[in-house]
């Protein structure tokens, strides 16, 4: 656990850290499908299909190994894909993806996760580090946050340490002045420590920690956080 004195700003994960990430991805395909129905009924078809699907989705991700960072593109090319093989125009894809982004923007904190930020933004910077396409700057933790780094933008995910780097760069501080804050064990707080950043593993359900490592400093919520950065 990193003393009061060592921190000077704190990077955070968004999926499953802030908010759950599930609900918010299941109504962002719902919105999707609607879509589908009513301007492409043939790819809402296949979309519907999970065997066709996830075999489209094999094929896509295989085409595109130097874009396993980039989940949107992705999934756009995923609708493309579907919708060429329906026989729908796949130049529709673009905005059918659209449609899915919107939707996937609406997120709901955690019950205590706005509370915590408020007292952690009034002492640290907060700065996001994510793998997804959540951009919490118009979700309801944006009034709390300095900065954003997306997996999609940098070019790398967690747990390359590059995206660590950028973030402590833009900070203008050393990686061990920084605390990271995450709900992935291998992403988030084995990768923020490999690039030298302190970690904090937010780890409700009590997985057991699997790395040959020392277990980092873990919580439940990001109340218990910020409690001990206050004391």
């Amino acid at each position: 656990m990193p003393t009061l004195s060592q921190i000077q700003a704190i990077t955070l994960d968004l999926d499953d850290t802030l908010w759950p990430v599930a609900p918010t991805i299941a109504g962002a395909e719902q919105d999707l499908l609607h879509w589908l129905l009513a301007n492409t009924p043939k790819t809402a078809e296949l979309t519907q299909q999970a065997e066709v699907k996830q075999t489209i989705r094999q094929r896509v991700v295989a085409q595109h190994t130097t874009k396993t960072h980039d989940l949107g593109f992705l999934r756009c090319e995923v609708i493309r894909e579907t919708m060429r093989q329906a026989g729908d125009d796949p130049q529709l894809a673009d905005e059918a993806y659209a449609v899915f982004n919107a939707a996937r923007q609406r997120v709901n904190l955690y019950a205590g996760v706005e509370a915590a930020l408020v007292r952690l933004a009034a002492k640290y910077r907060l700065v996001a580090i994510s793998n997804g396409t959540a951009d919490v700057f118009v979700t309801p933790a944006a009034p709390y946050f300095y900065a954003a780094f997306k997996a999609h933008e940098v070019g790398v995910a967690k747990p390359d340490g590059k995206i660590y780097q950028m973030a402590s760069s833009h900070l203008a501080l050393d990686p061990n002045q920084i605390l990271h804050v995450g709900d992935d064990a291998h992403a988030d707080a084995w990768g923020a420590r490999e690039a030298g950043l302190h970690a904090v593993w937010i780890n409700p359900q009590g997985h057991p920690w699997t790395h040959d490592s020392p277990q980092p400093w873990t919580v439940r919520h990001l109340v218990e956080v910020a409690d001990h950065l206050q004391a």
